[in-house]
This record gives structure tokens, sequence and C-alpha cells, in this order.
């Protein structure tokens, strides 16, 4: 059982999200909260797998309260809410290691699969998301891009390939299709690659792909 809490000042946005978890079995809606000091204590008490996380809140924010949950003995895997696909603080907060963010209006079906890919430990931005979000944010300080690069340098020609593929925004499978590899092998390769960079989810390393200039 995916064990998970919801996080958003509103609260028919929480009901929303409530009735779409609420119909899939394998997840269960362990709590709510109303803003980030709630959504704290709620996760230091109940230890959720997932907290879906509203960014912009009165008082301790989204963004906060997700660098402060990173710290917890048991920390959730996080995910931030926003109305808006290209939100000025969804790229910090990806880098202090959220696994993704999700819009409010995401559809129930991909809300419920979002959750699921999430708790296996993979981010959760829809690939176009991806592309556009790194395209934007993206843009490397002075020094950053050598850094990268030698970073970088512990992966494998083929990691390389998926890295780049991940980096454009593609998906296991699309990235599969694109090398000539099956899914699961992309899959394999992506664990790889993010532990041989000691990184917690694969949005982070596609940064650090464009700090170095891969993509």
């Amino acid at each position: 059982m995916i064990r998970t809490a919801l996080v958003d000042d509103e609260r028919l946005v929480r009901s929303g999200l409530r009735m779409i978890l609420d119909t899939a079995e394998d997840i269960e809606v362990v709590g709510e909260a109303g803003d980030g000091d709630e959504a704290l204590d709620l996760a230091a008490r109940l230890e959720p797998d997932v907290v879906l996380l509203d960014i912009r809140m009165p008082g301790t924010d989204g963004l906060t309260a997700a660098a402060m949950m990173a710290d917890l003995p048991r920390p959730p895997k996080v995910v931030l809410l926003t109305t808006f696909d290209l939100d000025e603080y969804v790229h910090r907060a990806l880098r202090a290691g959220a696994v993704g963010f999700l819009l409010k209006d995401t559809p129930p079906r991909d809300l419920i699969g979002a959750v699921r890919t999430i708790d296996e430990g993979n981010a959760m931005l829809a690939p176009s998301i991806t592309k556009r979000m790194l395209e934007r944010f993206t843009v490397p300080a002075a020094g950053t891009g050598a850094e990268a690069a030698r970073r970088l340098q512990v992966l494998s020609d083929r990691e390389r390939d998926v890295l780049v593929a991940v980096a454009q925004g593609m998906s296991n499978a699309e990235a599969g299709r694109s090398l000539g590899m099956r899914e699961a092998t992309v899959k394999a390769h992506v664990s790889s690659i993010l532990s041989k960079l000691g990184m917690g989810n694969r949005v982070q390393a596609a940064i650090l792909a464009h700090d170095a200039g891969w993509a």
C-alpha cells in the first residue's frame, strides 16, 4: 500500500485529490495538511511514502517544507503541485531533491500513475514538461559546465546515451525505442547512472547533463 499525504491550503483541492486517489486499491491517503508547518508535523508523525505538496501556500511554503522534509529520519518522496507548468520555484526544488512536480489539473488516471511511479523511486515529470523546464531554467553558471562534465566521466558510453535521452525529455520507453534497447534495460541504466552520480532522481541527472552541454 502506498501511503500518501496531501498538502494544499485549499480544502477543495485536497478533497478532489483524495477522491481520485481513493479509487486506487494500492494507494491510501493517510493525512492532509493545509500549510507547510502542518505538513512537516504530519510527515514526521505518519511517515508517508509520498507527499503531494502545493508550492504556493501562506506561511511556510511548499519549497521550504520540501527542503525541511528531506532532513527527516524517514523522508517522504515529495512531489510539488502547481497551477503552472513552468513555475519559477520548481527548478530550485528539483535541485534540492524533490522528485518532480504535477499540475493540479493532471487527469485522474495520470495522477494515480504518477503516485505509483514516484513510489517506485522514479521522478515524475511529463517528458514534454521536463524538456521545456530544462530549456527555460537550466542555464549553467560560470564554471559549472566543466565541473558537470568532470562528474559525468564516470559513466559508460551507453549510460551517456541513456542520460542524453533522459535530458531530452524522453521516457524510458521512448529512450528504448530511440536507442534500440528494451525498456527494462534503459531503466537499469538509469539506476546505474543515479548510483554513480550519487543522485536521488533522474531529473537531477538531466540537469547535470544540461550543465555539461550534453543536451
